[in-house]
């Protein structure tokens, strides 16, 4: 059974840090397309950044520059690094599978998920 659990999530102050883990279980992490999205409430949930089997990763404009999404294949855990934050990153994160089978080239922030979804965890900015 696959399963995609997302820590890390909190308030910090405008131009803080913080960092987020996604532990993976079911399946094999390090052959995925892995995805970060965002969301706010009656809002529709946005790709972030996406890191390939290769470790090619790919980043929407509004994060780039500012977070870093890798992996650690021997813990089976996404991470996504948040730097300079600013009230406007205050979402819902989740991690997603967006496919175990998709080349790395096609692997992208702008793919549509086909396989399973985190329970996400908030992140809230103040100024």
């Amino acid at each position: 059974q696959v399963q995609l659990v997302e820590s890390g999530g909190g308030s910090v102050q405008a131009g803080g840090s913080l960092r987020l883990s996604c532990a993976t279980s079911g399946f094999t992490n390090s052959l995925a397309c892995m995805a970060w999205f965002r969301q706010a409430p009656g809002k529709e949930r946005e790709g972030i950044a996406t890191i390939a089997r290769d470790g090619r990763t790919t980043y929407a404009d509004s994060v780039k520059g500012r977070f870093t999404i890798s992996r650690d294949n021997a813990k089976n855990t996404l991470y996504l690094q948040m730097n300079n934050l600013k009230p406007e990153d205050t979402d819902m994160y989740y991690c997603a599978v967006v496919s175990a089978f998709l080349s790395s080239a096609a692997c992208s922030y702008t793919r549509p998920v086909t396989g399973a979804w985190g329970q996400g965890t908030q992140v809230t900015v103040s100024s």
